[in-house]
């Protein structure tokens, strides 16, 4: 008797779908990820990378607050500068991803 109707086991389940987004076991499309998502990754994936960055930026940070204790005036007009770039690179960003949609 090998009947599988006649056996009263459960008939087997469907096989994934590869396509189904919910579903855990199917694999990540990195390119789909938002920019935090992907840093966190990253940090995931090499955590004494992301220690060095971090302190890295840290030292960097430190530079920018003595340079503001020492030349006012220079760390003023560069700041606006560097807030005047990161405006266009932030408008560029953002025309570039509605393009793109």
């Amino acid at each position: 008797m090998t009947d599988d109707a006649s056996s009263g086991e459960a008939a087997p389940e469907d096989p994934p779908d590869p396509d189904d987004p919910d579903d855990p076991d199917v694999p990540v499309d990195f390119g789909n990820l938002s920019l935090p998502q992907r840093a966190f990754v990253a940090a995931v994936q090499n955590p004494t990378r992301g220690v060095v960055i971090a302190g890295l930026l840290a030292f960097a940070f430190s530079f920018y607050v003595a340079f503001w204790l020492v030349f006012p005036r220079v760390a003023a007009f560069l700041s606006a500068i560097g807030a005047v770039l990161l405006g266009i690179v932030a408008l560029v960003y953002l025309v570039s991803d509605r393009l793109s949609r």
